[in-house]
C-alpha cells in the first residue's frame, strides 16, 4: 500500500537591526577617528601629541572589548563592521607611527648633520609648496661668511702690508696701547668665528625642523585621502549588500 506525505517547506529570512549598530558601535568609532583626524593640529614639538594618540588607542580598544558582545557572531564571511573597526584601529596605529616620525625628526634635529641637498630640493622647495608650508625668509640680510673673509682680510693686510699702518714709526707701531688693540681684534674674530658656526648649526637644526613640519602636513593630506576612500568604500558596500538582502527578502 502506497502512503502519500505531503512536505512543508519553511525559509526563514533573519535581519538584524541596523540602529543597534549604528548607534552604539559606528557613531562612536567616527567619534574616536575624527578626534584622531583633528590631532594632527596639535604642534609635537609644544604638546605631547604621542601621548595623546597613544590614550586615544587604549580607549578605542577598550571601546572594543566592552562592546565586543554586541559584534556579530563571524561565519564564513567576514562581518563588514569588523572590518570597519579593524580599519579605524590601523588608522590609529598609522598615525601614531607617523607622530614618533616627526617627533624623532624635530627633536632630533640638534644631533644630525647638515640637510641633504636632495632632500632640501624635493622637501622643502617642491612639496613645501604643495602642501601650502613654505618657508619664512630669514631676517639675517648679510653673509657672515662673506663678512668674517673680509675682517680676516683686512686684518691680515693690515698686519702684513706696512703701507698700510696709520702710524708713520716702528717704534709708533709697537706701542703697547696698539698691540693689545690688535690682540683684541684677533680674539674678537675668534669669537666672530665661533658665533659664526654656532648660526650654521642653528640653521640646519632649523631646516630639520622645517622638513618635520613638512612631512607631518604631507602625511596629514595623505591620511585624509585615506581615510575618505576607505570610509566611502565601505560605504558603497554596506549599500551594495543591503539592497541585495532586501531584495532576496521581497523574493521570498
Amino acid at each position: 500500500m502506497n502512503i502519500s506525505r505531503d512536505t512543508l517547506t519553511y525559509y526563514i529570512v533573519l535581519r538584524r537591526r541596523a540602529t543597534l549598530y549604528v548607534v552604539n558601535l559606528l557613531i562612536p568609532s567616527c567619534f574616536l577617528i575624527t578626534v584622531d583626524l583633528f590631532s594632527f593640529l596639535l604642534p609635537p614639538q609644544n604638546v605631547d601629541r604621542s601621548a595623546f594618540k597613544m590614550t586615544l588607542i587604549l580607549g578605542y580598544t577598550v571601546f572594543l572589548l566592552l562592546m565586543n558582545d554586541l559584534l556579530p557572531v563571524t561565519g564564513n564571511t567576514l562581518p563588514l563592521i569588523n572590518a570597519f573597526f579593524s580599519l579605524c584601529l590601523a588608522l590609529m596605529v598609522a598615525s601614531l607611527l607617523e607622530t614618533i616620525l616627526i617627533i624623532n625628526i624635530q627633536c632630533g634635529s640638534t644631533h644630525y648633520g647638515p640637510l641633504p641637498s636632495w632632500a632640501k630640493a624635493l622637501f622643502l622647495n617642491y612639496i613645501a609648496k604643495l602642501v601650502r608650508l613654505s618657508k619664512k625668509p630669514s631676517d639675517q640680510n648679510c653673509d657672515p661668511e662673506g663678512d668674517q673673509q673680509s675682517v680676516s682680510h683686512r686684518l691680515e693686510t693690515k698686519r702684513c702690508d706696512p703701507a698700510v699702518e696709520t702710524p708713520p714709526s716702528e717704534a709708533a707701531y709697537k706701542t703697547p696701547a696698539l698691540l693689545e688693540l690688535k690682540e683684541i681684534s684677533y680674539e674678537l674674530l675668534s669669537i666672530r668665528q665661533q658665533i659664526d658656526k654656532h648660526f650654521k648649526t642653528d640653521e640646519s637644526a632649523e631646516e630639520w625642523m622645517h622638513l618635520g613640519q613638512v612631512i607631518d602636513r604631507l602625511l596629514f593630506c595623505l591620511y585624509v585621502v585615506f581615510l575618505s576612500v576607505s570610509f566611502i568604500t565601505i560605504l558603497v558596500f554596506w549599500i551594495y549588500w543591503y539592497k541585495k538582502n532586501a531584495s532576496l527578502i521581497n523574493k521570498w
